[in-house]
């Protein structure tokens, strides 16, 4: 093959270079791509070399991904540069070079303008940048500031399949369906092209995965918890799994489901528990990869098994990125997944197509929760059982996705705080193009008490004022200190259709402390008006899915729905003449005061 007929790039692949392209003409920010496991970002990849004017630097974290890019980009009929001591190359001259992040980060000194004259670097690709860390001392960001010292207007590209980190969110900022992702602190800025797992599978790029109900009986990790780092502690997964009565006859349906599959790959909890599900397969047929394998094992196995000389490969949080065999058409899963994005990395192992393949056969053993096809919320999930769910925000009708609970066909709890939605009101400017802003709609918010503005709930500053917000605890403290004030560790809040001194309707609110002291409140529901202040001074701060579209007209409808409704955490009355006036309510609390849940 010449430089002169390049590899065939399939319809999305060049749409993808093109938005790419689009998008550095216009902006430094920088960019990422997201494409499905087996969708050929080596390719994008090798054609984004290929056209780029300058010299171009393209990192991976593992040397097989640095070897199948190089491959790519050699089917031009090009020559490009290797560094990487894995591959036992460390060559830095010529106009693009593909090495691995761990090798050129020691050998920062070879990556400036090259002794060949060819300048500075122009374009750096990141391939699985989900790895890219906000720490600046990072691996990544070390390598960018180096490129930058040279060329502060050095162009990244980050390649993934799962855009966000456990523990951070999303990796980027703005999404070009017009939506905002992470937080403004994301290092990239911009998703410039997504291709959906779905559409790849349904246009035939990639087999089909069939999951198939295991017909014994799993693993039940319900119980556990992620760390703070999002992930799940080996020591508590290694509790469930290793020795659990139902290994055994998982493995012999997961054989009896492989007699008609040519590469099975299983996924384990831990390393105990890998090495109890390598002693019941074939010890011929079966080989274990842990973190701790060495790196000449490793890699005999691996080629082992692309060579089909062995049909079982047993692994423990290793191989989900990085690692093509093709021929694999069966994945059993015998562990949770702490995201949708880990699941559809373990479940995109056995996606790619090979000749006499139609499907990969998916057996989960571990009750993951997560659809195949479901977008990634972004924000870590609150408990085990909720579910993403769109909220539409009622400002600029963005389909916001959060995570919620459902009641039927009816959202009645999100997690959300602020709506994701971009909008052209009011462009904010980034090195002199207009950007879309985010809509300033909030779900839930705490308010300035100088300036009225709403705020985030976990805010310090007022975005409006820029004045220190009161803390939660000093208002109770100040409320505490008063003689004519009452506060209410709120334990339960109950509503009551009743009617005022002159006969009309009206909905009582009732809160309660553990100690039996209570507050309570009135609101009427009979006019437009009369509801419009209702949905503004209560249902905003109550709903449990804030922003929802439900405005009850009696207060029967308040009480029959009241599922839908979150009481305070806490609740500030004052004395005016004989009775008590609620003033303030906290919600959101997360200060040492303790709450009545709490209670031992």
């Amino acid at each position: 093959m010449t430089a002169s007929s390049p590899p065939s790039l399939r319809p999305y692949q060049r749409q993808a270079v093109a938005r790419v392209v689009e998008h550095f003409r216009e902006t430094d920010d920088p960019a990422v791509v997201v494409l499905p496991t087996g969708s050929g970002k080596s390719l994008v990849i090798a054609e984004l070399a290929r056209l780029a004017r300058g010299r171009v630097l393209v990192l991976a974290h593992v040397r097989e991904l640095v070897e199948q890019n190089h491959a790519k980009y050699l089917a031009y009929g090009l020559e490009a540069d290797i560094f990487s001591a894995g591959l036992g190359r460390k060559e830095a001259e010529r106009q693009v070079v593909f090495g691995s992040v761990q090798s050129v980060v020691r050998n920062l000194e070879r990556f400036g303008a090259s002794s060949e004259g060819a300048g500075n670097f122009t374009l750096l690709v990141i391939d699985e940048c989900h790895r890219v860390s906000l720490d600046e001392d990072s691996s990544y960001r070390r390598v960018i500031a180096r490129l930058r010292e040279r060329n502060s207007r050095l162009k990244v590209l980050g390649l993934t399949a799962t855009p966000y980190r456990l523990g951070q969110g999303f990796l980027y900022h703005r999404h070009y369906h017009g939506m905002v992702r992470g937080n403004d602190d994301c290092f990239f800025r911009d998703c410039v092209f997504e291709q959906p797992l779905r559409l790849m599978v349904k246009q035939g790029y990639l087999a089909e995965p069939r999951l198939v109900d295991a017909a014994v009986e799993r693993y039940d990790f319900s119980a556990l918890e992620p760390g703070s780092g999002g992930l799940f502690q080996e020591a508590e997964l290694n509790r469930v799994a290793a020795g659990n009565r139902a290994t055994p006859g998982i493995i012999e349906e997961v054989v009896g489901h492989a007699a008609e599959r040519a590469g099975v790959m299983l996924f384990a909890a831990s390393v105990a528990h890998a090495e109890e599900i390598r002693g019941y397969l074939p010890a011929d047929e079966t080989a274990l990869i842990t973190g701790a394998t060495p790196a000449a094992e490793r890699e005999a196995i691996i080629h082992a098994f692309k060579a089909r000389e062995l049909k079982y490969l047993v692994n423990v949080s290793v191989l989900t990125t990085g690692f093509d065999a093709p021929h694999v058409d069966l994945i059993a899963i015998l562990r949770p997944t702490e995201s949708v994005g880990l699941y559809q990395q373990i479940v995109g192992r056995g996606l790619r197509l090979a000749p006499g393949k139609s499907d990969c056969l998916i057996l989960d053993y571990a009750g993951n929760p997560w659809d195949l096809y479901a977008p990634e919320v972004g924000s870590p999930r609150p408990a085990g059982d909720t579910e993403p769910v769109q909220v539409e925000c009622p400002q600029c009708g963005h389909a916001n996705l959060f995570w919620g609970r459902r009641d039927g066909e009816i959202v009645i709890e999100h997690f959300g705080r602020r709506c994701q939605g971009l909008v052209e009101q009011g462009l904010v400017e980034e090195e002199g193009v207009g950007k879309p802003q985010q809509c300033t709609f909030r779900f839930r918010f705490k308010v300035c008490d100088q300036c009225g503005a709403e705020n985030d709930i976990a805010a310090r500053r007022c975005h409006g004022c820029e004045v220190l917000l009161v803390d939660a605890d000093d208002k109770l403290r100040e409320a505490l200190k008063l003689r004519d004030a009452r506060v209410l560790r709120v334990s339960g809040m109950q509503l009551e259709a009743t009617v005022n001194g002159r006969g009309l309707p009206r909905l009582k609110v009732v809160y309660h402390d553990e100690d039996g002291a209570t507050l309570a409140e009135w609101f009427a529901l009979e006019t437009p008006a009369q509801r419009g202040a209702f949905a503004a001074v209560f249902l905003r701060d109550h709903l449990r899915a804030p922003g929802t579209r439900w405005l009850p007209t009696t207060p029967e409808e308040v009480i029959r729905e009241q599922r839908r409704l979150r009481a305070p955490d806490f609740v500030i009355g004052r004395k005016v003449g004989r009775h008590w006036q609620v003033r303030r309510k906290l919600f959101d609390y997360t200060g040492r005061y303790r709450l009545a849940a709490e209670a031992g």
